[in-house]
């Protein structure tokens, strides 16, 4: 099995991973919190702007494969407030068109640096 790191000039890494890994014609795309890549902060918001910020991130890293979010099969949001479930739901929406991706939404105690919303993703080359 052959793995290529996925690398995006617009994504910095914040620990001991890749962004994404290309593998036999998936890509795993790390989760991606919301942070604004031109500082390197976790960008302030509510979660409707911090969940744009996540599709930002992740498109980056998609482009960077050669892919684009048409190509994602799989996503899986983290929440740390699970009464944000609609209004990331909303933003979410507009990113993918149907068939949406097969999702998985799990609600947890905490995110890295305060984080409202982590999202990953699989993509397919087609």
């Amino acid at each position: 099995m052959s793995r290529k790191a996925v690398t995006s000039k617009k994504m910095t890494s914040a620990g001991p991973y890749s962004p994404g890994i290309d593998s036999n014609g998936l890509v795993f795309l790390s989760g991606q919190i919301p942070l604004d890549q031109n500082s390197g902060k976790l960008m302030e918001g509510d979660i409707t702007a911090q969940t744009r910020q996540c599709f930002i991130n992740s498109t980056g890293v998609l482009e960077a494969a050669g892919l684009g979010l048409d190509d994602v099969e799989k996503v899986t949001v983290y929440l740390s407030d699970m009464n944000n479930f609609s209004a990331m739901n909303e933003e979410y929406k507009k990113h993918f068109s149907e068939p949406y991706p097969a999702r998985t939404t799990i609600g947890i105690t905490s995110l890295p640096l305060g984080a409202k919303v982590e999202i990953e993703m699989i993509a397919r080359r087609k």
